[in-house]
């Protein structure tokens, strides 16, 4: 069993099972909701389980992806194709040890300039 929250705590979740290995999203959407580059795990949103939804603000950031956001602190959950049953995890709102490790870097072509992208796992352009 995997858990997690918000800073606050208002939102907490749990997903059962291994997790999917998480990639690392470099657009300027991602690094602009997270402060640096988002990495999440994607799991159907069936199995999430969350309690304190009515705590989570989405924003439809783009026409077909929403990201949720807890509305008391502002920490960044999670990243969710509107018409999709999918949802996408931030990995730095697990509580417990994840055991997974980054699978690949997305969207590498719009990373910020102050960092480089050095640990030899694939990069896909967008």
């Amino acid at each position: 069993m995997h858990r997690g929250s918000c800073l606050c705590g208002a939102v907490r979740f749990e997903i059962e099972g291994q997790l999917k290995a998480p990639d690392a999203c470099h657009c300027s959407q991602c690094r602009k909701t997270s402060g640096h580059y988002w990495a999440s795990t994607d799991l159907k949103e069936a199995d999430l389980g969350l309690e304190g939804s009515e705590n989570v603000t989405w924003f439809q950031s783009s026409e077909g992806v929403k990201r949720g956001f807890c509305a008391t602190c502002g920490a960044s959950l999670f990243w969710k194709p509107i018409a999709k049953d999918v949802i996408a995890v931030a990995m730095g709102a697990f509580d417990t040890p994840t055991r997974t490790h980054i699978e690949m870097h997305i969207f590498a072509a719009d990373k910020g300039d102050y960092y480089d992208i050095a640990d030899g796992l694939p990069q896909r352009p967008q």
